[in-house]
């Protein structure tokens, strides 16, 4: 798709001309929402909502650093990994990753996320946002073993805004029906796109698998 910017700056500067700048303008583009749409946003943990975080095994963290650089990385465990401690109190283990710490260090600077919480097979999401900060605390971490062992720190999160989110964005991705997927050879390997983005002269995609499998062999240390 070609789109005619009409200026030689980039794509991005050349859409932002005449991007919408207020909240009047982009609500007269919408109908208003539901009340109940509203209505359903809470500042602590329902029974409900408890349950859901117990049957997620994966959530997606937004953070953002002091100068409003945002970040979303997944974490992921077995179902109930993440800790309910009370109804405006969860705390998520650290797992192994690649040690960039994005996250942490954004909440080092702001000291807030927001979650977004999946369970694999169901539609259903739940959005949580609020304060949070970081815990190497050893009783704390003696608790959260969802993969055997004690993490090194876990994000502790106050709940500010509980939201049950409406489900259709997972159905239109058809998230869980196998026979809707991209096929596998439609896409690029893993090993390819690392390889793109390192750009190493010497560096083989064989290199990049064997260093992928031997990560996920090791996930759990």
């Amino acid at each position: 798709m070609m789109i005619d910017t009409g200026t030689t700056g980039s794509l991005f500067d050349g859409l932002r001309t005449d991007a919408l700048t207020s909240p009047d303008q982009l609500r007269d583009l919408y109908p208003r929402p539901n009340p109940n749409s509203l209505r359903k946003e809470t500042d602590r943990l329902t029974e409900q909502t408890r349950a859901l975080i117990g049957c997620s095994s994966l959530v997606f963290i937004g953070s953002a650093d002091a100068e409003g650089r945002a970040d979303v990385t997944p974490r992921g465990g077995p179902a109930g990994f993440v800790s309910v401690l009370d109804e405006r109190t969860l705390v998520i283990p650290d797992a192994t990753g690649n040690k960039r710490l994005d996250t942490m260090h954004n909440v080092l600077q702001t000291g807030r996320v927001g979650l977004l919480f999946l369970i694999p097979g169901r539609p259903t999401t739940l959005r949580i946002n609020g304060r949070a900060c970081i815990s190497a605390r050893p009783e704390l971490l003696a608790q959260l073993t969802p993969v055997g062992k004690p993490p090194v720190t876990a994000l502790v999160v106050h709940v500010e805004q509980a939201y049950p989110h409406c489900p259709k964005s997972l159905m239109r991705a058809h998230a869980w029906q196998p026979d809707e997927w991209v096929p596998t050879d439609a896409q690029p390997a893993s090993a390819e796109v690392t390889l793109a983005q390192l750009d190493l002269p010497g560096l083989t995609v064989e290199q990049i698998e064997e260093a992928e499998r031997e990560s996920l062999r090791l996930r759990y240390e």
